[in-house]
């Protein structure tokens, strides 16, 4: 029963969509519509199970509602994952199908982008959907909106240089980049231009001849990135590659990353902390992605004042930085509390 999967944390709605016409099989979670309407990607991957991807889908909508509370976001926490190959000719049909059970649920749940699913195919979405966003018609045409995710990567890699290496600029920092999707690219463009010397991995090589090529990158094994010997280690693939096998074999002194999930369980949070690793958590440090998309939600989109709301993103995870180290409490614990503070203000019942 779904009440009793270790990764249900009190879901408001789970929805499971079936249209036997166009092979979809998808799973909507709704976590929370506290602060607002649920908002959260669409990712679109070739689960080897349905279990899963329920589990995917529970863990992920949990972490956009922390994402958004702690952001500031007048939004709650949902996600929808679709069982099926991005690279399926039937892709297009597959997403019209699946943006009608968004749109049945009238705007509670607002779904965009995520692995598997870009601007493009957002536009495609909003064809039977009014509850889209982050699609690239709403951008000039060139801009990806992962441009946001990556700026808030930075913020976060500024703001432990800062905390963790007593540096204001990042010359000579070694930064381990896992994972090279646009989010990832990013990412290590702005890492580049500062300075910093990257250590990339992903599956398809071409993508890191491309660093190699542009940033004068080290290419790594996509297996054993997160053991490079470097300052910083930066997740930006897939999640739960913080786990028991990974974290004895970091080297890194921080993790600061741009996938969801990184820790395997909540229990690896504090095993970085005994291990003297600092870890920005992933779901703060990857929140420019919907400060800067999700604007057409609930206000006049405006470039300027994303930008402004994401590069506030240093100074907070600066704080729950220092707050972990001064509590002697693993730094995911302490976000955990800022989101359930913001979602249940003390004294409401």
């Amino acid at each position: 029963m779904i009440f009793d999967h270790p990764d249900f944390d009190a879901h408001e709605q789970v929805i499971f969509c079936n249209d036997p016409t166009v092979g979809l099989k998808a799973i909507i979670a709704l976590h929370s519509t506290a602060l607002g309407p649920a908002a959260g990607g669409c990712r679109m991957h070739p689960y080897e199970s349905e279990d899963e991807a329920l589990t995917d889908v529970l863990r992920l909508s949990k972490g956009m509602t922390y994402k958004n509370a702690v952001a500031g976001l007048p939004l709650g926490g949902g996600k929808c994952v679709i069982i099926a190959d991005p690279n399926d000719p039937k892709k297009p049909d597959l997403l019209r199908a699946f943006a009608a059970h968004v749109q049945s649920l009238a705007g509670r749940y607002w779904t965009a982008i995520d692995i598997g699913v870009g601007p493009e195919d957002a536009d495609i979405l909003a064809e039977q959907c009014d509850y889209i966003f982050a699609r690239a018609s709403q951008y000039e045409p060139g801009f990806n909106p992962s441009e946001f995710t990556a700026l808030g990567g930075f913020m976060g890699i500024k703001a432990v240089a800062d905390t963790v290496f007593g540096r204001s600029d990042l010359k000579g920092l070694r930064v381990a980049v896992q994972g090279l999707g646009a989010t990832g690219y990013a990412l290590s463009e702005h890492l580049h231009k500062a300075g910093a010397e990257l250590v990339v991995a992903d599956v398809r090589q071409d993508a890191v001849d491309r660093l190699v090529s542009e940033f004068g990158a080290t290419p790594a094994d996509p297996n054993q990135i997160h053991a490079a010997d470097v300052d910083i280690f930066a997740p930006c693939a897939l999640g739960a590659g913080l786990n028991d096998q990974t974290i004895p074999e970091i080297k890194a002194k921080a993790i600061c990353g741009l996938a969801n999930n990184q820790l395997a369980e909540d229990r690896h949070g504090e095993a970085l902390r005994q291990a003297g690793i600092a870890y920005v958590p992933d779901y703060v440090v990857n929140a420019g992605g919907m400060i800067g998309a999700s604007t057409v939600i609930f206000t006049e989109p405006s470039r300027a004042a994303s930008i402004k709301q994401i590069e506030s993103l240093q100074p907070t995870i600066k704080d729950i930085l220092i707050r972990a180290k001064r509590e002697g409490k693993p730094s995911s614990a302490i976000a955990d509390a800022m989101a359930r503070a913001k979602i249940k203000p003390e004294g409401i019942t």
